[in-house]
């Protein structure tokens, strides 16, 4: 099959950011005297902070009076971050400037917030690389609900069994996979491995360089 657009989740899957998630949420919740339990963590990756948040709220209510201020709180952390501690995931850079370079239509579908993924984005010079960028905070629903890769293949005009999407978590995987897209698991195994998807999906692979040699020796972008 030859795709017309390919859709990248953010964290985790182009930037190394998931346990730097993780550092900022321990220190939050340790600074207000309790542990972080793994169960909860578990729950969260490829989930829409705000929604996250909530659950946050649940089990540690010291965090902040709404889901809204331990939000604020994450995101502070996260926008605060030495520049330095966000880098690109193995073969991320190559896969998106072979992407630009050939007028690929391609976009990022994130579940974090819009300041955070232009902060991140801008850390990694993507800016002109991938001018369209969508967050699922303003979506009706986060990942695993497809909304937010509907929007982005929208966008981009394509029907969303055009596109590839590339993900790295079980939640972003299975939106994409709702939407109707192809998806490419690459999973970050600060949270996850191959086995975790099994059922779910049946293109995983162990990093962007193998994704960008099947895509190169297959030709699959017409």
């Amino acid at each position: 099959m030859k795709f017309q657009a390919i859709i990248f989740d953010m964290d985790g899957t182009l930037v190394d950011s998931e346990p730097v998630w993780h550092e900022v949420e321990v220190e939050l919740i340790e600074s207000c005297g309790y542990t972080y339990l793994d169960e909860i963590r578990d729950v969260s990756v490829g989930m829409r902070v705000d929604e996250f948040a909530a659950i946050l709220q649940r089990h540690y209510p010291k965090l902040g009076d709404s889901p809204a201020a331990i939000e604020a709180a994450i995101t502070k952390g996260m926008l605060n971050l030495p520049a330095g501690r966000i880098k690109a995931m193995p073969g991320a850079e190559e896969l998106v400037r072979y992407a630009a370079a050939r007028g690929i239509r391609r976009a990022i579908a994130s579940s974090s917030s819009q300041a955070i993924i232009e902060h991140f984005v801008g850390l990694m010079g993507w800016e002109d690389l991938i001018p369209q960028r969508y967050s699922a905070e303003y979506m009706a629903r986060g990942k695993p609900a497809p909304d937010i890769y509907l929007h982005a293949a929208q966008q981009l005009g394509c029907a969303p069994e055009t596109c590839l999407a590339l993900e790295d978590s079980r939640f972003g995987t299975m939106a994409a996979l709702a939407a109707g897209m192809t998806c490419y698991t690459v999973p970050d195994r600060s949270h996850s491995n191959i086995a975790d998807f099994a059922g779910i999906n049946e293109n995983v692979y162990r990093n962007l360089h193998d994704v960008l040699d099947k895509v190169r020796r297959e030709r699959l972008f017409a």
